[in-house]
């Protein structure tokens, strides 16, 4: 067995959560074999065509990646991995935080084709959530994570994309099912976030969402809220004994971006790169 390949614990876990056979045409090639394959290429950030023969065809664990990319599969996995979790009460939701990671694209990553590829649907992205700026094509990844140090939701932007901005999409994204009866969970109790969060806009949407803010003021915001006296009125609560558990979110990315098609995009389409993501996620929730 590779040194990337699933381990017993981890393909117990997760085979359970897998598509079965299609109705119709042939059926999938051995799933683990497959599943192998594309984590030996996410690993080592390696062409496809690379990727060794004791997996099958480098085309089968392609298309099986893209395949289950486009039917949404790779997110309904890791949902069911994460509903499963939360079922045994696994999940650390007062141990949340939230954050964002550049990433650096490789030059094979430029150049996607305006025109959806064949068997895409029409009006997909026109930008493929790659950036530009002085030091070249760059992505950003925002994530939030558990206090268990694994992502809860995930986005893929442009790299020079501001963080604020995309925060309450990032909190649209988690989206934990019930095994039972009941509705998603979709928000922590609590998040932890660096100061390029801490303005007022982003602290009245979580106050809206009933998600306990534990945030250091921002410098600027403080001398102008000193500069109006007795008017700029009181600063916000900030838990600092709290806020020192905001380490899970560095972690999290960190572990992430131990696979190197994650630390660094090698994808033309930008739902390519997401879906390498939500499989290195995947992985984590093992």
């Amino acid at each position: 067995m590779a040194r990337t390949d699933l381990s017993e614990k981890q393909w117990r876990a997760l085979k359970a959560h897998l598509p079965a056979n299609p109705q119709r045409g042939h059926a999938y090639v051995d799933h683990r074999r497959v599943i192998n394959g594309i984590l030996w290429r996410l690993k080592t950030g390696a062409p496809w065509r690379d990727v060794p023969e004791r997996y099958g065809a480098w085309q089968t664990c392609w298309d099986r990646f893209t395949r289950w990319e486009r039917s949404g599969d790779w997110q309904r996995i890791l949902q069911a991995l994460q509903a499963h979790a939360d079922a045994t009460g696994d999940i650390d939701w007062d141990g949340a935080a939230l954050d964002s990671s550049h990433i650096k694209a490789h030059r094979s990553a430029a150049g996607a084709r305006k025109r959806p590829a064949e068997g895409e649907k029409k009006g997909g992205l026109t930008d493929e959530w790659l950036g530009h700026s002085r030091g070249g094509h760059t992505s950003k990844v925002h994530v939030c994570a558990d206090g268990k140090v694994r992502p809860l939701s995930l986005v893929v932007t442009a790299g020079q994309r501001n963080d604020a901005a995309w925060l309450e999409r990032v909190l649209d994204e988690i989206h934990v099912p019930r095994l039972g009866r009941g509705r998603p969970r979709k928000r922590p109790s609590q998040l932890r976030l660096d100061r390029a969060y801490s303005f007022k806009k982003q602290r009245q949407g979580l106050r809206r969402r009933n998600i306990r803010c534990i945030s250091p003021e921002r410098e600027d915001a403080k001398k102008h809220r000193l500069a109006k006296g007795s008017k700029g009125g009181r600063p916000p609560a900030f838990d600092t004994k709290a806020y020192k558990g905001r380490n899970v979110i560095e972690r999290c990315i960190n572990r992430l971006k131990d696979f190197r098609a994650v630390a660094t995009r090698y994808d033309k389409r930008g739902r390519n790169y997401l879906a390498g993501v939500l499989v290195a996620s995947i992985i984590l929730w093992l």
